[in-house]
Formats: structure tokens, C-alpha cells, sequence
């Protein structure tokens, strides 16, 4: 975890017609290469990690790697 400034922009990754609280994870990129993520429903806990990171994490979302996470029962 990490202390997050105050001057953050906190971005909230959820879909355009989405409504009420969430939870929702809330992305910022701050100084020194940092990227802080939290949820929602707990600002105050903040992790942290790198911009090289997070770009690879992203990659692997649009690639398809997690997509056993999100696997539905239905059909």
C-alpha cells in the first residue's frame, strides 16, 4: 500500500451507463512512474505499481490472458 497526494486524478474504470457506487476500481497515474489503483468502496487503501507494469497488465487484459477470471456459468 501506499500514501496517495492529494492531487491525484482518480479515474474510475467502469462502463459509460453505469450507475450507483460501484464498487469500482478508481485508476491514478502519479509522479515518479507510479500508478495508484483503489476501489470505490475503500479509498483509503491505495496499491501502487509501475507504469511498465500496468501497461504489460493491460496488454494482457486486451490479449485475453484473464478472461478465465471472468467466466460465466450460464449456457
Amino acid at each position: 500500500m501506499a500514501d496517495a497526494s492529494d492531487d491525484l486524478t482518480w479515474t474510475r474504470a467502469a462502463p459509460e451507463d453505469a450507475q450507483g457506487p460501484g464498487p469500482w476500481i478508481e485508476i491514478a497515474f502519479g509522479p515518479g512512474e507510479l500508478v495508484y489503483l483503489r476501489e470505490t468502496g475503500d479509498p483509503a487503501t491505495v496499491v501502487t505499481t509501475t507504469v511498465e507494469k500496468w501497461e504489460a497488465f493491460t496488454k494482457g487484459v486486451v490479449a485475453g490472458e484473464f478472461d478465465h477470471f471472468a467466466a460465466t456459468d450460464a449456457g
